[in-house]
């Protein structure tokens, strides 16, 4: 028998994305966080707990003596939803092979893995037993099975889910573990789970699969923030649920009491917090208790940051399909919850003497405090030609009516064992796939270009940027959030680094932005002409007769002070 303390581990994150919870970077997921507090909690030395992510292994072979030594390796991943990342790339199943046969030491496996390796879903279960050479593969929580086997000196395993009293140990007790990311404390947002499991049963989901609804108490989650806040994280997401307006009541019902000492509470012990976003809100919960959920929504405005987004899981505006697949809410229920948030999180910082920003917020142009965000999936049962026709009314209906959508999520369906989905497959999705393309593409053209220029008309400031890549001439980054907006910046910028940034054009799903304020006796000839009415000869003429003395000169005709500065000329290049 082996005693924990003589244990040395090394934890392997291959990333995970599903329905309600992010794992890929800037993301961390709560899987290797709440396992190495498990691991704690089972008496193994902090110092002795070694994390790596998938992308620090493929770039430093040295990093593999830690898998290859390590008394216990430990990988998490797994992808249950379709996605393209920018910030990270999910292992793959050979790399997930390789961990295993690269270890010595004992292996476990698990996280949303055991529905599939890698973008394709590839495998199950008995697939990774057979092919993946794991000694152990979780089928309940991997942070359960890792402190059972841990506790009896990894001479037995077991196969369940935590409860909450659990996790309220180890969730704080992991907080160390993000001291070891690669983007640990800049640019790294973590994953909160408030709750798991869903009273609904859409039959494409594996939410359902952890059962219904369990709550995490608002302390607990309060007390995880506040460690992770002393290990210097300043982004945090409340993702990990099915829907937000639910936290602390039956499942169903709103509970604004306790969203309220969950959110209060959150600031209270991070003050210095930078993104505080939410994902999952049901908008079947507001159209069926619309005062509370009022309140709720409320309460969120009030304590978050600007750009945050409810996603909605419409999934389909067909009624044919939203029986077919038990979805809970129809498109005019939609609809009214759509209206309902824009009502009352809409607004803007510095909008609305009334509701003057809170917690240090500038109070300028920036993005609203909170939009819905509509997730439409497709090749789900009785789909057919006049479900597209559906879909795009339905965008059409919220675009004429002057209201606002942060995000349009147009995906086809990834069909799960153990969900209704699993016997018709990706048949109708395959069938259906030049259909999807053309529609998608249309969708993009005519409501999400017109619906972004909305959200974020010329001259929103979008503070701290992140920088990630050249592309055609341009950097590409984002802000750290829920559905960051891609922001291209003509030139090349210094990557890794954070600006702030304006708005000055729209693309389909990313804008055009240049560093704010622009120092126009600075500025490259490619941001000048990206101004708002600067043209080329305009941005020529501006550069032949630098320095100014202050903005307005260079305005004339044309009112640029929302957008640049000028230093004095004796400061200028």
């Amino acid at each position: 028998m082996t005693h924990p303390s003589d244990l040395s581990v090394t934890i392997v994150d291959g990333y995970v994305d599903e329905p309600a919870h992010f794992g890929v970077p800037p993301y961390i997921s709560t899987y290797p966080r709440f396992t190495a507090g498990a691991l704690v909690d089972a008496g193994v030395a902090q110092s002795q707990i070694t994390y790596h992510t998938i992308d620090a292994l493929r770039d430093d072979r040295q990093k593999w003596r830690d898998v290859a030594t390590a008394d216990l390796m430990i990988y998490v991943g797994g992808m249950t939803v379709p996605g393209k990342y920018v910030g990270g790339t999910p292992a793959e199943p050979d790399e997930v092979k390789e961990l295993a046969w690269v270890a010595d030491g004992t292996t476990v496996l698990g996280g949303p893995v055991r529905f599939g390796v890698g973008d394709e879903n590839a495998g199950g279960i008995e697939t990774e037993r057979k092919d993946l050479d794991y000694d152990f593969v979780a089928k309940g929580d991997i942070e359960a099975a890792v402190y059972d086997l841990v506790s009896s000196g990894l001479e037995g395993f077991n196969n369940r889910m935590r409860d909450n009293d659990e996790l309220s140990r180890w969730a704080p007790d992991g907080a160390f573990i993000v001291e070891q990311h690669p983007n640990h404390p800049d640019y790294l947002i973590c994953e909160m789970e408030t709750s798991r499991g869903c009273a609904y049963r859409c039959s494409f989901c594996t939410e359902p699969l952890y059962g219904n609804p369990a709550f995490r108490t608002a302390e607990a989650v309060i007390q995880e923030v506040d460690e992770l806040s002393n290990y210097g994280v300043k982004h945090f997401r409340l993702g990990r649920q099915a829907d937000i307006l639910a936290f602390g009541g039956d499942g169903e019902a709103p509970n604004p009491d306790a969203l309220g000492r969950l959110y209060a509470g959150i600031r209270d012990v991070a003050p210095d917090l930078e993104t505080l976003h939410l994902d999952n809100m049901n908008p079947i919960t507001i159209t069926e208790w619309p005062e509370a959920s009022r309140e709720c929504i409320r309460i969120i405005a009030e304590h978050n940051t600007p750009g945050d987004t409810a996603a909605f899981g419409l999934e389909s505006a067909d009624p044919l399909v939203q029986a077919e697949n038990n979805l809970n809410v129809t498109a005019e229920e939609c609809f009214e919850a759509v209206k309902i948030v824009n009502e009352e999180a809409g607004w803007r910082p510095g909008d609305d003497p009334a509701r003057a920003p809170t917690h240090g917020q500038k109070a300028a142009n920036r993005l609203p405090k909170l939009l819905p965000g509509i997730n439409l999936l497709h090749g789900l049962k009785a789909e057919r030609k006049e479900t597209y026709q559906h879909n795009r009314e339905f965008l059409e209906r919220v675009y004429e009516a002057g209201l606002m959508l942060r995000r349009i999520n147009i995906r086809q369906v990834m069909a799960f064992d153990g969900t209704d989905m699993s016997e018709t497959g990706a048949e109708i999705a395959h069938d259906h796939k030049e259909l999807f393309k053309s529609y998608k593409t249309e969708i993009r053209q005519q409501i999400d270009q017109p619906m972004l220029q909305r959200v974020a008309p010329q001259g929103t400031v979008l503070p701290n940027v992140h920088l990630e890549y050249h592309q055609d001439g341009r950097t590409f980054g984002r802000q750290l959030g829920t559905y960051p907006l891609l922001v291209g910046i003509p030139g090349e910028q210094p990557l890794e680094t954070t600006i702030d940034a304006v708005v000055v054009d729209h693309g389909y799903r990313s804008v055009t932005a240049v560093p704010y304020p622009l120092d126009i006796n600075r500025a490259s000839m490619k941001q000048l002409e990206a101004l708002p009415g600067i043209g080329r000869q305009r941005a020529g003429d501006i550069i032949v007769d630098r320095p100014y003395e202050s903005a307005s000169e260079a305005g004339e005709t044309i009112d640029l002070t929302d957008y640049v500065t000028a230093r004095p000329p004796q400061q200028a290049d």
